[in-house]
């Protein structure tokens, strides 16, 4: 039995149509243009004829730098498994479709150096534009992108150095509609639980909107760690700020154990005093004399929801529910099956808005740099009733 493996067949060329045809490989371009007003019938038929015998695919890259244009346009994104990204990605797919665009997806794995390679290799593809939802790209890394080099569209976040249009959810009205809904709601303390926001300007909005929102009733805390330091007002709810750092298992595990003890003391402060060891905790039972206080969680995204959400069944049982309230801007599928509250970002519409704007920009549109901040919808489920 023969081993030698099968060649594959080559495929046809423009010159092969033209000696099929009998004519020249200008009148094949003209016909591949589009342009039958210079061909006769008679020309145009023989044309057709041989491309479908020799079943000849135009190379349609080669045929587009000839042009100066190939409808290619990259997309770089930070995280391929955020629910976020894919969302937005159908809204991107519908919109190339319907420009005439192909998109090419670049998934940097929340990594500062793909995302650099990616942003150079894209530059070499010669494509049109590139949307960017980074996680932490430099200046230098984007000297060919925006400005005078290639059109670029920023989704979700704004990048240091960088000037370009931005799509995204309009983040401190989503942070202060969530903040606002768990006050109304009665709930006493409030934990936003972000990823590091250093680098990720949606994060920094999102949490300087809880503080400010908890500032203005009285109960502000400036803690950006698992620390659990709380610098609140007196009385009332009060706000804490925790940072989640998915990436590594040991913060995360810290950073659970301090929420846990908060949730242990807020069911009964009175019994849980003696083992408290954090401040912001034993100011809360001096403030309630013992009295429990109503706790919610306020995950920054989805990912942080998952983790809280596995973390809390894990440990409470499945009526987990009824010691903590959980509420996440985005709305996963799974946040309906557990009743978990959500602001539900426009995540399709965010997509399709960010290729419209790379398309005006890529047809020669001039103006200053534009900023599209589309509402949330707060989903109010049974995890945040009364």
């Amino acid at each position: 039995m023969s081993t030698t493996p099968l060649a594959a067949p080559r495929r046809a060329t423009i010159t092969d149509v033209a000696r099929e045809a009998g004519t020249g490989k200008t009148s094949i371009s003209r016909y591949l243009n589009g342009e039958m007003s210079v061909l006769s019938p008679e020309l145009r038929a023989r044309i057709e004829a041989a491309i479908e015998r020799l079943n000849y695919q135009p190379n349609q890259m080669a045929r587009g730098l000839k042009r100066g244009r190939n409808r290619l346009i990259g997309m770089l994104l930070a995280d391929l498994t955020n629910p976020y990204s894919v969302e937005v990605l159908q809204g991107v797919e519908a919109a190339c479709h319907a420009l005439g665009l192909m998109p090419l997806i670049c998934h940097a794995a929340n990594e500062v150096e793909m995302e650099r390679r990616y942003l150079q290799l894209l530059t070499t593809y010669r494509v049109e534009g590139v949307i960017v939802n980074a996680l932490g790209v430099r200046e230098e890394t984007l000297r060919p992108v925006g400005g005078g080099g290639i059109p670029a569209v920023l989704v979700d976040r704004l990048v240091d150095g960088l000037v370009a249009d931005m799509v995204g959810l309009d983040n401190r009205a989503a942070a202060e509609l969530g903040t606002r809904h768990l006050l109304d709601n009665g709930f006493d303390d409030i934990w936003f639980v972000v990823q590091p926001f250093e680098q990720v300007s949606s994060r920094q909005l999102r949490e300087a909107a809880f503080r400010e929102v908890m500032s203005g009733v009285g109960g502000a805390s400036g803690a950006h760690g698992p620390s659990g330091k709380d610098e609140g007002g007196k009385g009332g709810a009060r706000g804490h700020t925790l940072v989640l750092n998915l990436a590594e298992p040991a913060a995360v595990e810290r950073a659970l154990a301090e929420l846990d003890r908060a949730i242990d003391a807020a069911g009964d402060l009175g019994g849980a005093a003696a083992s408290v060891t954090d401040n912001a905790t034993r100011s809360a039972i001096d403030r309630t004399g013992g009295k429990g206080r109503r706790i919610a969680l306020f995950a920054a995204n989805a990912p942080v929801a998952l983790c809280l959400a596995l973390h809390l069944k894990a440990r409470y049982g499945a009526d987990w529910q009824a010691r903590v309230a959980l509420l996440s801007i985005d709305d996963p599928e799974w946040a309906e099956l557990t009743g978990i509250t959500a602001i539900r970002q426009p995540t399709y519409e965010i997509g399709y808005r960010a290729v419209e704007f790379l398309h005006e920009r890529i047809e020669g549109i001039q103006t200053t740099a534009r900023d599209c901040l589309l509402p949330g919808e707060l989903i109010v489920r049974a995890s945040t009733s009364r």
